[in-house]
Order: structure tokens, then C-alpha cells, then sequence
């Protein structure tokens, strides 16, 4: 649990975010706005970097119920809709950062949750980790698809319908591809 110090440095940043682009956040205007020394925000952060993962973490930690198809709809709708109401700092985010660094920050933070899900949907199976794996990395790479293709939509996108339908294909993706897999294990423990 983060201290009040360590709050008011994620907050504040969170309100200049939305006020401009993240390559014009510095730490020495967060120190100013926080009243804090530079000391105390090197205490608690590395550099600005570290602040943003630290941020990103807290912001999207909020929607980290994947593990079943349920939950994952709704965590993946509400991440939308947050983005929508936010819409002006998610661009400036989005704009400032390298897309290697953002893809490089969404595929780690969703990793294990769709892992975690896809092996649920396995169980009983025994398929090997590492089939779990590139099926949990098709699926990763469609929601990332989608979320790229909404923020160049300008997000106008029906969320409800568009995550809905998403989810359909994702769980199509999931059970036809474990059954794949199952049947040709079974092939090649037969031979």
C-alpha cells in the first residue's frame, strides 16, 4: 500500500497527464505541484519512467478480473469506458510513448490474467505450458488489436457491442484451440 507521499506523486502526475503530453511531464514540475523535494520523489521513484509504469500499474490494476469470461468482459468494457471519460489523457499518453514501450507495458501487465484464464478453460486437459502460452499470446494479441483499433477510431467505437462480440471470438479462439491441441496430443500419444 503506497503512502500519502507516494499517492500524491501518482495523483498529481495523473492530473498533468490530462492537462498535457507525457514527454512535457517533468519531474521538476511534479515536485513543484507537489510540494515535495526531489529527494522525496527519487525516494520513491527511480525517474519519470518508473512513475508512469508505477501509474499504469495503479490505473489499470483496477481491471484485472480476466479469469473468467464473465469477469473479463466486464473488466475489459470498464477499461474502455474509463478510457472514453479520460479520453484526453489517454491520448496524451498514447501519443507521447513509443508504441514498442506501450505494447512492451500492455502485454506484460495482461500476461498472467490471460494466461490464467486460458488455463482454466484447459483444465483436465494436460496440455503443456508452453501450448498454453501461444494460445494465451493469440488471444493477447487480439485484445491489444482491438484496443489499437479503438484509440485510432477516435474511440467512438460501441464499446458494449464491440467487446461482446470480441469476447464471442476470443472464447471460440480459446475452446477450438485447446480442443485442437487435446486432439493432437492424443494423436501423438496413440503413435
Amino acid at each position: 500500500m503506497p503512502n500519502a507521499t507516494h499517492k500524491l506523486i501518482l495523483d498529481t502526475f495523473g492530473r498533468q497527464l490530462d492537462r498535457m503530453p507525457f514527454e512535457k511531464i517533468t519531474v521538476s514540475g511534479l515536485i513543484k505541484e507537489c510540494a515535495i523535494s526531489r529527494n522525496t520523489f527519487y525516494y520513491h521513484f527511480e525517474d519519470i519512467y518508473d512513475l508512469l509504469d508505477k501509474w499504469l500499474e495503479q490505473e489499470l490494476g483496477k481491471y484485472t478480473g480476466l479469469t473468467d469470461e464473465e469477469n473479463w468482459t466486464e473488466s475489459v468494457k470498464g477499461f474502455l469506458h474509463s478510457c472514453k471519460s479520460r479520453k484526453r489523457m489517454i491520448y496524451h499518453l498514447f501519443d507521447s510513448l513509443s508504441r514498442d514501450r506501450l505494447e512492451r507495458y500492455l502485454f506484460t501487465t495482461t500476461d498472467s490474467a490471460i494466461y490464467e484464464f486460458v488455463a482454466r478453460r484447459a483444465e483436465g486437459l494436460d496440455l503443456p505450458p508452453q501450448r498454453l502460452q501461444v494460445i494465451s499470446d493469440i488471444c493477447r494479441y487480439a485484445v491489444f488489436g482491438y484496443f489499437i483499433r479503438f484509440l485510432w477510431n477516435g474511440m467512438n467505437d460501441d464499446i458494449d457491442k464491440g467487446v461482446d462480440e470480441l469476447s464471442q471470438v476470443f472464447t471460440l479462439i480459446v475452446s477450438e484451440t485447446i480442443a485442437a491441441s487435446a486432439a493432437e496430443r492424443e494423436l501423438s500419444s496413440e503413435g
